[in-house]
């Protein structure tokens, strides 16, 4: 797509902690108010368990169990449900709104590029047919598809989520390596979800490294919107531009409310 033309590539060679991560990913989005496109593959130390923006996480996961098992936290600024953050590649897009039309136009173009990715790897991908979100209070990311998410046999690759504001998009999402969302059922109060989750070693019987992911990841992109036009290691101004957002991405008054402020 023409639109997406010109877009800055960061494979980020750092994986971060939950929070400055979440930190970043808004000072992409502050970047494409401003303009800008950007497309960032980036991994996550220590593993983290996330929420989205909307979800009832206090009601719904058990803080006391999180606790005593010494899992990193945060809340995302985009929607969904909950996501183990371990063994993964995850992406980002952060664009003007136009340059990938409404949302559900731009999920599935982004997710049009993760198909071309994983069937590159290996694996016989698909976008899943349409069909009514789960709603926030409906269990774990992975444990059903949504209309347009990525799958391998009707099992859950990568889990998605896009906030617009300011007349920005930010989507980003889990592609699953080698770890499947366990660690989600295991601190869900009451029924526990199920586990719709498909990690790539699973399906292939060996691993892929996060290297090789986003280098499949990045060759898709290339191949649907075109080329980057730069390439960088560690944007200083991005990164600064994050630090900003670091203290509300730490505080747990955030990361456990029930909804955004």
């Amino acid at each position: 797509m023409k639109a997406m033309r010109d877009y800055i590539l960061w494979i980020d060679p750092i994986p971060r902690a939950g929070w400055q991560n979440m930190a970043i990913d808004t000072a992409l989005l502050e970047c494409a108010q401003a303009g800008e496109r950007w497309i960032r593959l980036y991994g996550w130390e220590p593993h983290c368990l996330s929420f989205g923006r909307h979800e009832p996480a206090a009601r719904r996961y058990d803080a006391a169990r999180v606790e005593a098992l010494g899992l990193a936290t945060v809340r995302r600024p985009t929607g969904g449900r909950a996501v183990w953050h371990a063994r993964e590649l995850t992406y980002a897009v952060a664009a003007p709104g136009e340059c990938l039309g409404a949302l559900d136009e731009a999920y599935r173009d982004i997710h049009l590029v993760l198909r071309d990715a994983l069937c590159a790897l290996g694996v016989e991908a698909a976008l899943a047919p349409a069909q009514r979100a789960a709603g926030v209070d409906a269990g774990a990311c992975f444990a059903s598809p949504a209309g347009g998410e990525v799958t391998v046999g009707g099992r859950k690759v990568v889990g998605s989520a896009q906030l617009r504001d300011r007349g920005a998009l930010l989507q980003h999402g889990s592609l699953l390596l080698e770890d499947d969302q366990a660690t989600v059922t295991s601190v869900t109060r009451g029924e526990p979800p199920l586990d719709a989750s498909a990690p790539l070693a699973r399906l292939l019987g060996r691993a892929v490294p996060r290297e090789r992911a986003a280098d499949a990841v990045a060759a898709a992109a290339a191949r649907r919107w075109g080329p980057p036009a730069a390439r960088v290691e560690t944007p200083g101004a991005v990164l600064a531009r994050a630090e900003r957002h670091g203290p509300w991405f730490r505080s747990p008054g955030w990361t456990w409310a029930g909804r955004a402020a």
